[in-house]
């Protein structure tokens, strides 16, 4: 049966944008809509996107208005090879150079004082972060929004940063759609397909063409993003680092925020918001999303939504390129506690958090259903275990095959953790509110019969009518016995009265990730995965736990009935 491929081409430029060709060095010429310019010079604020400047998936006819109407011209241009711009299509390659060439064509214009910052979600983060490493002296301020600098061409993990992880199927299958040629092309591979990978040659050969990136990850051939110092080790400029507690690259986001903050040339000019959104923009007080709070979908729902998108960034550039307000206007740390609101602090994890454990006991009966084994703040006594199985044939589902909506549809995950091939650990039922502000990690003492393994890690809310959702989750993929630490990320979420918290340990995550092939053959290739008999420890000697950061005045979530 042939595969239906649908080809998404350019939309029309509104026409308050005057669309312009700029020529970069090598003489490519990249397509740069311009809002709002004027006679009397002003600052300028730049977005560098591979999505198609005049979709309303990135909705910058709306998003330029509110800049514009307070007195900034914005610029928004297609990368190299997408879309309007010439090139070669190859992500996460050559923005360093182009991000210089595009500033220094934006300072020579009428309408430009030679201020300029820069603003974006994900791939038109990483841009942000490419002009940094080029240090054009133009670029005064920059906000990064659900992004990280350590994606590259080669890389398919959403937390990059952490160490040897299952391969992120999400993100190579976002590759083999996106990073084809200029267009991108909407399609269903068959992710049930042995050798996976045939899948994907299916939708290769129905376009016509191949996906170099997604070629370079299959591959495994990372390459260098930038051709000039990682940011970290560039000219410092004031971020604004806009992080949603539910994205999918929270993690790593939140890892280049708390590195810059470490760094004495970077640390005062480090600002966080962290709001409970996942990539695309969707609210936890909103989740699951209905019709009138789809902005993907309403026009009022978008205009809702672009109010609190927009404002932390003009609010933020009318101090660092205007300089009609002080620094001290700027909290250094907004976040918001999930469940309650907005709060503020002068640094993250708020000065007042503090780490507790919470250790993973009763594990023979962690194969559920739930409640399962127990979290407690006590450590075992003596040494437990408890195997579960990894089966090719019936993997686990991934929370939501979309991970960029997760809270569109915010599903309840307790037909999963109630499987007998997940563990669960589950907390008593808490009589005070637990606020979580900060990291949280599990370690774990594991094996397996195979020569490699994955670990999936997810925390939940159990509430009491008996749903589970997702608070934070990660991964780690190992080859040996012994502890692992899993990143679960940064979170701001309070487990109100009558919740609980559940531990919920996998070893297959899909569609969202690879799976393993129980073997030392390729993933991507095998046609006979091998399944396999994972072991968690626990006791003592292999003391399993759960790493929480939480407020004063919080239950811990984990004393034993």
């Amino acid at each position: 049966m042939s595969l239906a491929v649908e080809r998404v081409t350019p939309q029309p430029v509104p026409p308050h944008a005057q669309q312009h060709m700029v020529r970069m060095r090598d003489g490519v010429l990249l397509a740069t809509d311009v809002y709002g310019a004027r006679p009397d010079p002003a600052p300028t604020v730049l977005v560098r996107l591979p999505y198609d400047k005049n979709s309303r998936y990135v909705f910058f006819e709306k998003t330029a208005q509110r800049f514009t109407e307070r007195g900034y011209v914005m610029v928004v241009q297609d990368v190299r090879g997408k879309f309007r711009s010439q090139g070669r299509t190859l992500g996460w390659t050559g923005e360093v150079d182009d991000g210089y060439d595009t500033l220094e064509w934006v300072t020579h214009q009428p309408w430009s004082n030679g201020i300029v910052g820069m603003f974006g979600d994900s791939y038109y983060g990483f841009t942000q972060w490419s002009a940094v490493s080029s240090q054009h002296p133009a670029l005064r301020a920059i906000v990064p929004r659900v992004t990280c600098t350590d994606n590259g061409p080669g890389v398919a993990g959403y937390d990059p940063g952490s160490g040897r992880q299952p391969l992120w199927l999400e993100g190579a299958d976002y590759q083999a759609h996106v990073w084809v040629d200029n267009d991108n092309y909407e399609y269903e591979a068959d992710l049930t397909t042995r050798p996976l990978i045939a899948a994907y040659e299916q939708a290769f050969a129905a376009i016509g063409k191949r996906s170099q990136g997604f070629d370079l990850i299959v591959g495994g051939i990372p390459l260098p993003p930038y051709n000039g110092p990682h940011p970290y080790d560039a000219r410092p400029v004031p971020v604004l680092h806009c992080v949603g507690w539910f994205d999918n690259l929270g993690i790593a986001h939140m890892r280049d925020y708390t590195e810059l903050a470490r760094r004495p040339g970077w640390a005062a000019l480090q600002y966080l918001i962290a709001d409970t959104t996942d990539h695309e923009n969707y609210f936890l007080e909103n989740a699951p999303v209905s019709p009138d709070t789809d902005h993907l979908a309403d026009e009022a729902a978008l205009d809702a939504m672009l109010d609190a998108y927009t404002r932390p960034a003009l609010d933020f550039f009318d101090v660092f390129l205007k300089g009609t307000a002080r620094p001290e206007s700027l909290p250094s740390v907004r976040w918001k506690l999930g469940h309650v609101g907005w709060r503020t602090s002068t640094a993250w994890p708020p000065p007042e958090a503090a780490s507790i454990d919470l250790h993973l006991g009763e594990p023979e009966a962690a194969t559920g259903p739930v409640p399962g084994g127990r979290l407690t703040a006590r450590p075992a006594r003596e040494a437990g275990s408890v195997e579960w199985r990894y089966d090719p044939d019936d993997l686990v589902p991934s929370a939501t095959a979309n991970t960029f909506m997760v809270l569109h549809d915010h599903p309840d995950e307790r037909p999963t953790a109630d499987r007998d091939d997940v563990l669960v650990f589950t907390g008593p039922v808490c009589d005070t509110p637990l606020d979580l502000a900060g990291p949280v990690d599990a370690v774990l003492h594991v094996g397996s019969t195979a020569p490699t393994f994955d670990v999936f890690v997810r925390l939940l809310d159990l509430a009491p009518d008996g749903t589970a959702r997702l608070i934070v989750r990660g991964c780690v993929q190992a080859d040996a016995a012994g502890e692992v630490e899993i990143a679960l990320g940064h979170t701001g979420y309070r487990v109100r009265p009558g919740h609980r918290l559940t531990l919920m340990v996998t070893s297959s995550d899909f569609p969202n990730h690879l799976p393993n092939s129980g073997s030392h053959e390729d993933p991507w290739l095998t046609t006979a995965p091998r399944a396999s008999l994972q072991t968690l420890r626990t006791g003592p000697s292999h003391p399993s736990r759960l790493r929480l950061t939480v407020l004063p005045g919080s239950g811990t979530g984990g004393d034993g009935p």
